[in-house]
């Protein structure tokens, strides 16, 4: 079942006519079968698209989010008014260009901004909370796979994604490669490292250590685990950036103010900075996701879903690849592309691969890169 539509009430802001904005959100007429052996009923998928599909529906290209982000790529977000997360890279004569594919993206299952996840009602009528089975990443791209049967498309011309996205196109390509023609990973990796998950686990104790989290069941009182949902935040997003990002950007100046205080205000601009981060993400995103989504994208390994061997992932994929790596990127460094683009080579599938330089770390897939502009809009144009 559809709901929604072009100029749907649920979005906030000025959205440019010339994206041809549509979606809203989608019941799967299936249960959901789910890695863990569960399956879900009635799963809600909110998604938007932009652009038009062709008559031929060879023009739609699907893009995966990373871990905080939503389905609102390029209209603004409904609950902080802001601009959608990649509207500087989709939207007519964009590197993903509007006027020429039909752009689908979709809020991931385990989310929180209407796809079905913990705060969604579970089948009592009260929030699923921690009785929400534990996802995978195979099984958000299970989802979207069934979103494209509801929208009639068969194969993509191109699955895109970034961070967390970057692992769903994968998952896309190993397991359904006769859905896509390309796919393009950017700033991602193909299992989550020893470091990647000690970081989420430092962010989800912070959750769960908050008092206000009552163990999950906090969806009647009110207000959840802000605080230690804004910590788990806050360590995140160091991971996001660079040293030399940081340095320039803050060094050891102080916040409005000539003297250091001998306390423990935010002395350092970098302090503010990071204590609005995550406070302003409280706003935004549900505790009990991040802890979802966050355990998914630790189990992600590609080579262990088949047999350990991650070329094994590749046998016989058809689809061409083109994978994105940053200089400054050491959440998902380099030489995790590299990996990729190995086992890809050892497969025999088409695949190019360059490192971009930019300050940014690992946000740089999001900000201001010329050179990944040109990447993308080459890669899709072939």
């Amino acid at each position: 079942m559809l709901t929604g539509g072009a100029g749907s009430p649920n979005r906030s802001g000025m959205v440019d006519p010339a994206l041809n904005l549509a979606g809203g959100s989608l019941i799967l007429p299936q249960p959901l079968p789910l890695d863990g052996g569960q399956s879900l009923e009635r799963v809600e998928v909110a998604y938007e698209t932009y652009g038009k599909l062709n008559a031929e529906k060879s023009n739609a290209v699907l893009i995966c989010h990373a871990l905080t982000g939503d389905h609102h790529v390029a209209s603004p977000h409904p609950i902080t008014g802001k601009a959608g997360w990649w509207v500087r890279t989709v939207g007519p004569g964009k590197p993903i260009d509007t006027d020429r594919y039909f752009v689908i993206c979709a809020n991931v299952l385990g989310s929180c901004l209407g796809t079905t996840g913990p705060a969604s009602p579970a089948g009592d009528g009260q929030p699923w909370a921690m009785r929400f089975p534990v996802i995978t990443i195979r099984d958000m791209v299970r989802t979207l796979v069934a979103l494209l049967d509801s929208l009639g498309i068969d194969q993509l011309h191109a699955v895109i994604g970034g961070s967390m996205g970057g692992m769903q196109a994968l998952s896309f390509a190993a397991n359904w490669p006769e859905r896509t023609r390309a796919v393009l990973v950017i700033a991602s990796t193909a299992r989550h490292s020893a470091q990647n998950i000690a970081f989420h686990e430092v962010g989800r104790q912070a959750i769960m250590a908050d008092p206000k989290w009552e163990g999950g069941n906090y969806y009647a009182k009110g207000k959840g685990p802000e605080s230690g949902l804004a910590v788990a935040r806050m360590a995140a997003h160091i991971t996001y950036l660079s040293e030399a990002g940081l340095t320039e950007k803050f060094g050891r100046r102080l916040q409005d103010r000539t003297e250091k205080t001998f306390g423990f205000d935010a002395d350092f601009q970098v302090e503010s900075y990071l204590r609005h981060q995550g406070l302003s993400f409280t706003d935004r995103f549900d505790a009990n996701s991040y802890l979802y989504i966050t355990r998914a994208m630790d189990y992600f390994d590609l080579a262990e879903e088949h047999g350990g061997r991650l070329a094994e992932a590749f046998a016989g994929v058809k689809a061409r690849f083109c994978l994105v790596s940053f200089d400054t990127d050491w959440l998902y460094p380099t030489a995790e592309s590299r990996v990729i683009a190995h086992a890809l080579n050892a497969a025999g599938a088409p695949v190019s691969f360059v490192e971009l330089s930019a300050p940014f770390g690992h946000d740089s897939f999001l900000l201001d890169v010329p050179a990944q502009d040109r990447v993308i809009a080459g890669f899709l144009n072939q």
